[in-house]
């Protein structure tokens, strides 16, 4: 299985999981439950939480929220890639307002079929979700004011090609604003070999060099790295216990050199 059959799979499982009324997590096994997932927990507020339907915020697989530290204004179009649930659709659907729009890019059927019946119990009308990859995103050239992303570029095999994408459809002037799993050190190469890991928001984490030379090359500016959550020796013994890792081998090499990361750069 490679890595996009694998996300999907495990995106679509936790959709289900969701649906029939249980939480499933990035990073974690079926029977976890997202509020104690060390990536995924505390992300959204009491406020954020009451305007949004339960299974949209039960359905929050992602590292950050990038709804709350993006700058979004009235009128504005906004993409969010990878968009799950719908969570942070719905979110910057308000925050934009009536002459605003927010589109959710999915290529994962299940979490699409969710993210509508989030937007229907929402009742927000200025939202369009898309089925497709975050590889090829299905809008034209310069039709997007805010790219948003929830912990979902680092679980892409061709990360070039996601920004390259993303440069494509922002306007000039456009903003990059996504969370995302970022790496500081070297990781073993048991882990990046992981498919689990990979699917579950870790693996394939990039180094925050490599992140700012990439954005760079897709041609991006005044890119920032802001982290947001370092994951500790407990956090790490956590996201790794599902993996079929040796977790007290292996926890002590990883703590402390993944971090949830705020990423901002401009078109």
């Amino acid at each position: 299985m490679d890595v996009k059959d694998a996300v999907k799979q495990k995106y679509g499982q936790a959709a289900l999981r969701v649906m029939n009324g249980s939480r499933g997590c990035c990073g974690t096994s079926p029977s976890s439950v997202c509020g104690d997932d060390p990536v995924t927990r505390d992300l959204y507020d009491e406020r954020q939480a009451r305007d949004v339907p339960e299974s949209a915020l039960a359905a929050s697989l992602g590292c950050g929220n990038p709804t709350a530290l993006a700058e979004l204004s009235p009128g504005e179009i906004v993409l969010d890639l990878g968009s799950g649930g719908g969570i942070d659709v719905l979110l910057s659907a308000r925050r934009v307002g009536p002459t605003g729009k927010a589109y959710g890019l999915d290529m994962t059927d299940e979490m699409l079929a969710l993210a509508r019946e989030n937007q229907r119990q929402a009742g927000v009308e200025n939202v369009e979700f898309l089925k497709g990859e975050i590889e090829n995103i299905p809008l034209p050239d310069s039709s997007v004011d805010v790219i948003i992303s929830n912990c979902v570029i680092n679980l892409s095999a061709d990360k070039d090609r996601v920004l390259a994408e993303a440069f494509r459809v922002l306007r000039p002037g456009g903003r990059f604003a996504v969370s995302d799993v970022v790496v500081r050190g070297q990781v073993p190469a048991e882990i990046r070999r992981n498919i689990e890991l990979w699917a579950g928001c870790v693996a394939g984490a990039l180094r925050e060099d490599e992140y700012r030379d990439k954005l760079a090359a897709a041609g991006f500016r005044d890119i920032q790295i802001e982290p947001t959550r370092v994951y500790g020796l407990e956090d790490a013994r956590e996201s790794l216990a599902a993996s079929g890792i040796d977790v007290d081998a292996m926890a002590p090499l990883v703590a402390g050199k993944f971090i949830s990361a705020f990423i901002r750069a401009r078109r």
